[in-house]
C-alpha cells in the first residue's frame, strides 16, 4: 500500500470572534453618562447593562482589552458580552494540532439573568465592597461562581468611577474656561497699568480713581459670591421640584415658613424630607453622647486643662458614614467641649438660636453673615420642638489676615425633657459639586438645661472638619489648635452677651457701677448706641467678602490691610466714603495687661494721637457685666482748646477682649443720655481686638506646679481705624487719604509700644 507523500494541507485558521463594540468607547454619549450617573444616585435600575473587567483593572477605569491580560479557567459572565460562535468537535481537533504559541484558549461568556442582576444590585446598594462571606452566600443563592460575583462588583464599581470621572472632568473643563476668561480680563487690566484691587493707576501716585466705579466692583463681587452660593444650595433641583419657595440672602434674613410647602418638599441637596429628619435625629443622638460622655471619649489635658477628643474611641462609638459627610483630602478635625451657666432662661435661649437675626446678635464677633436658606419643619409652638431648617453662616476672627469659614448646615431643635433642650447643627454635603465646601460641621451644638431663676446650664460641643489652609504666622497656633473657632470661644461669647442683656434690662444697678446718667431710659439709650457701635466695628474688621482688602506697608514695616466703602443711605454712620485700615501684630505683653492699659481713660493720652491737651476726663460710666472691664464710658478730650466727646465700649472674657470707641456729636450724646432715641446718631468706630497668643496649647514642659503654668505670654493685637475721607459718596478717593490712615495706624502702634516698654517686641 503506497503512502501519500503529498504535503498535508494546513488547517484553516479559526474564524475570528465578533468584536464587541461596547469595548471601544465606554460611554460615547454625554447624555448617557449623566443618565447613568442619575440612576446610580437614585438607587439604580434592575435592567441596566454593565461592562465587566478583569480583577485588578478597577483602578484603571475598565479600559479596552482588559479581559485579555489574564487567563483563568473560570467562565466570566458579562451582561453586555456578545455570545461566542460555537464550533464543531472537528474544528477543535484541528485547533489542537496548531503550535502552542499560536493557539489561544478563548473564554465563554454568558449573560446574567434579570434576577441575578436584581439581587446583586440590591446588595451593591447596601455594600459596594462585600466581604468573602457575602459573596459566597450570594453565589450559592444565584447559582454563580464566587469569582463571577466578585468580578461583577469590581466592574460595577469601575463603571461608576468612570462615570464620575467623566462628569468631574466636564465640570473642571467648564471651570477652566471660566478662569481662562477671567484671566484674560485681568491681563487686559494689567496692560492698562491699573492696580487690580483699587484701580489706582500705578504710574502716578497722585492720580485718583472713581469712587463710584470702585464701589460697583466691590458690590458686584459680593453679589456674585452670594448668588453662586444660594443658587447652588437651592437652584440645582428647581427643575425637579414643585414651584420654588421664597429664599433668603444674608441681606434679608427672614423667611416666611408658611410659604414652604412641607408636604411636597422635594429635598435639600437631592435628599428627601424624611432623609433630612433621619440625619437630624442621628446627629442629635450623637451630640447627646458627645455632650454627656466622659473618659475614654474625652480626656482632659493635664497641661492646658482643655478636654481632648479621643478620636479612635469616637470612631468606634459612632458611624460617621451614616451622616453622609464629605471627607476632603488634606482635611483636619477640630473637636472641643465646654460648659457654663448663662443668664437667660431656656425658652428664650432656644428662640434666639432658631431665629437667625437673634442668633447673629448673640455672637456678633464670630458671625459676619448668616441666613436661613430653607425651613423644613417649623416645630411645635413656642418650644420649637422638632424644628429643622437649613442655614448658612460665615464665621470670622476679628482680623482680616485669617480667612473666614463658610458653612451650610441643618439646625435641629429638640426638647429632650420638660427642662432640657438640644440645638444640633450638622452639615449635609452630599454630592454638591457647585458648592466649594471647605468646612463642614459634624454634629455640633449645645444641650440647654433649666437651672431656675432665669439661668441655664449650657454644654457646648464643637466638631468641625475643614480643609487645611495656609494661616498667617501670627495666628498659626491659635487657629490650628482649634481654639479660634472652638467650643470655649462660643461659650464665653454667649455668656458675655447674655450678661449684657441682663444689665441692659436691670433697674437696680449699684451706683458705683453706673455714674453720670440719671435715668434708666438714658442708660438704655446709651447702652444701645454702644452695642450698635461695637457691632459695626466687628463687621468692618473681619475678612468677610463684604470688603476687598489691599495690602500696604506701614511706616515701621508692618503689613497693613486697607479697604474702602461708600455709605449712601445708612443713618447709623456718616454718609460718604469711609476708609478702614487694620494692622495685626504680636506684643510681649499679657492679654489682661494690654486690655487694662487700652481701656483706662487716665492713660489714653499715652497712645491717643488726638489727645494733645492733657489727660482725658470721664463723664459717665455704665457697667454691662460682672467683670469691671465690661463697661461703657463717655469721655471728654481736649483738642486745640476744643472739647471732643468719645463713646467707648470695652468687652472682655477669657478668650478675647475688645476696646471700641468713636467720637460723637456732643449735643446728640447729651440727648441720648436723657433717654432720647439714639438710632439715628451717626457713629464711625475704631478700636482694638486683643487675643492671647495661644501658646498655652503648646507647653514647653509638663509640670504639675502652678507657677510653671503662669509664665508670661504675649498677645495678638489688632488695631483698626476708620476715617471719613469725604462727605460726598461720589467723591474720588485720593492717595493722601491712604497716607493719612497709614500714618495714624503706625504712630498709634509706636505709642503703645513706647508706653508698655516693648519696642523690641
Amino acid at each position: 500500500m503506497g503512502l501519500d507523500m503529498r504535503p498535508e494541507k494546513p488547517p484553516s485558521p479559526p474564524p475570528p470572534l465578533p468584536s464587541n463594540p461596547t469595548t471601544h468607547n465606554l460611554f460615547p454619549s454625554p447624555a448617557l453618562s449623566l443618565s447613568l450617573a442619575g440612576i446610580f444616585r437614585h438607587g439604580g435600575g434592575t435592567t441596566t447593562n454593565y461592562m465587566e473587567v478583569e480583577e485588578g483593572d478597577e483602578a484603571g477605569g475598565g479600559g479596552r482589552g482588559s479581559s485579555s491580560r489574564r487567563e483563568d479557567p473560570t467562565d466570566i459572565s458579562s451582561e453586555n458580552s456578545v455570545p461566542v460562535i460555537l464550533r464543531s468537535d472537528d474544528e477543535f481537533d484541528q485547533d489542537e494540532t496548531i503550535d502552542a504559541h499560536q493557539k489561544k484558549k478563548r473564554k465563554k461568556y454568558h449573560r446574567h439573568t434579570a434576577h441575578q442582576i436584581r439581587e446583586m444590585e440590591a446588595l451593591f446598594k447596601e455594600s459596594p465592597h462585600p466581604d468573602e462571606k457575602q459573596r459566597q452566600e450570594l453565589s450559592k443563592q444565584l447559582g454563580l461562581h464566587p469569582r463571577q460575583v466578585k468580578f461583577w462588583f469590581q466592574n460595577r464599581r469601575t463603571q461608576i468611577k468612570a462615570i464620575q470621572e467623566r462628569h468631574e472632568n466636564s465640570l473642571l473643563k467648564t471651570e477652566m474656561d471660566r478662569l481662562r476668561d477671567e484671566n484674560k480680563g485681568l491681563r487686559e487690566i494689567i496692560t492698562k497699568g491699573d492696580c487690580l484691587n483699587c484701580g489706582v493707576p500705578t504710574s502716578a501716585k497722585d492720580a485718583v480713581i472713581s469712587s463710584e466705579q470702585q464701589q460697583l466692583r466691590i458690590e458686584n463681587a459680593r453679589l456674585k459670591a452670594e448668588n453662586e452660593k444660594l443658587r447652588a444650595a437651592i437652584g440645582k433641583y428647581a427643575s425637579e421640584s414643585p414651584p420654588p419657595r421664597p429664599t433668603c440672602s444674608p441681606g434679608n434674613d427672614k423667611i416666611d415658613s408658611k410659604s414652604c410647602s412641607l408636604d411636597s418638599y422635594s429635598g435639600i441637596f437631592g435628599l428627601e424630607k424624611l432623609q433630612i429628619i433621619e440625619i437630624a435625629n442621628k446627629a442629635t443622638e450623637e451630640l447627646i453622647k458627645m455632650a454627656t460622655g466622659g473618659e475614654p471619649l474625652w480626656i482632659r489635658s493635664f497641661e492646658t486643662g482643655r478636654e481632648i477628643l479621643n478620636y479612635d474611641e469616637y470612631m468606634k462609638e459612632f458611624s460617621v458614614e451614616n451622616l453622609m459627610k464629605i471627607k476632603p483630602k488634606g482635611s483636619c478635625i477640630e473637636a472641643s467641649r465646654d460648659s457654663g451657666v448663662v443668664f437667660m432662661d431656656p425658652p428664650t435661649l432656644v428662640q434666639c438660636f432658631m431665629d437667625v437675626n437673634q442668633w447673629q446678635e448673640l455672637f456678633p464677633c464670630m458671625i459676619s453673615k448668616a441666613a436661613t436658606v430653607d425651613v423644613i419643619n417649623s416645630g411645635e409652638g413656642d418650644s420649637k420642638n422638632g424644628a429643622i431648617q437649613l442655614m448658612f453662616a460665615e464665621l470670622q476672627m476679628l482680623t482680616p489676615v485669617v480667612a473666614t469659614r463658610e458653612v451650610y448646615f441643618v439646625r435641629h431643635c429638640k426638647q429632650l425633657s420638660t427642662d432640657q433642650w438640644a440645638i444640633v447643627d450638622v452639615s449635609i454635603d452630599k454630592g454638591e459639586k457647585n458648592i466649594d465646601v471647605r468646612c463642614s460641621r459634624r454634629p455640633s451644638g449645645c444641650i440647654i438645661e433649666d437651672k431656675s431663676n432665669g439661668h441655664s446650664k449650657v454644654i457646648w460641643v464643637e466638631h468641625m472638619e475643614c480643609q487645611k489652609s495656609i494661616v498667617h504666622t501670627l495666628y498659626h497656633t491659635i487657629v490650628n489648635s482649634g481654639i479660634a473657632f472652638g467650643a470655649s470661644h462660643w461659650m464665653k461669647t454667649l455668656q458675655l452677651q447674655c450678661e449684657r442683656l441682663v444689665f441692659y434690662m436691670a433697674t437696680n444697678v449699684p451706683t458705683k457701677d453706673s455714674s453720670g446718667i440719671a435715668t434708666l431710659a438714658g442708660r438704655k439709650s446709651v447702652l444701645k448706641l454702644a452695642q450698635r457701635m461695637t457691632r459695626s466695628f466687628y463687621r468692618a474688621l473681619g475678612a468677610s467678602n463684604y470688603h476687598t482688602w489691599n495690602k500696604a506697608t506701614s511706616k515701621n514695616g508692618e503689613d497693613i490691610r486697607i479697604a474702602s466703602r461708600k455709605n449712601l443711605n445708612d443713618p447709623g454712620e456718616p454718609l460718604g466714603v469711609v476708609l478702614c485700615a487694620v494692622l495685626s501684630v504680636w506684643l510681649p505683653v499679657s492679654h489682661q495687661s494690654l486690655f487694662d492699659f487700652l481701656r483706662d481713660e487716665t492713660r489714653r493720652n499715652e497712645w491717643e494721637i488726638m489727645a494733645t491737651e492733657g489727660p482725658v476726663q470721664n463723664i459717665a460710666s455704665m457697667a454691662k457685666g460682672q467683670d469691671r472691664g465690661n463697661a461703657v464710658t463717655i469721655q471728654a478730650m481736649k483738642q486745640k482748646e476744643k472739647s471732643m466727646w468719645i463713646l467707648q465700649d470695652s468687652c472682655t472674657n477669657a478668650y478675647e477682649s475688645t476696646v471700641v470707641y468713636a467720637p460723637v456729636d456732643i449735643s446728640s450724646m447729651q440727648s441720648a443720655m436723657t433717654g432720647c432715641d439714639s438710632s439715628n446718631i451717626a457713629i464711625l468706630p475704631s478700636g482694638f481686638s486683643i487675643l492671647p497668643d495661644g501658646l498655652e496649647s503648646r507647653p514647653l514642659v509638663i509640670s504639675s506646679r502652678q507657677e510653671d503654668k503662669s509664665t508670661d505670654r504675649g498677645s495678638l493685637l489688632t488695631i483698626a481705624f476708620q476715617i471719613l475721607t469725604s462727605n460726598s459718596p461720589s467723591e474720588k478717593l485720593k492717595m493722601e487719604s491712604f497716607e493719612s490712615v497709614n500714618t495714624l495706624v503706625s504712630r498709634t502702634l509706636q505709642n503703645i509700644k513706647t508706653a508698655l516698654q516693648c519696642e523690641g517686641g
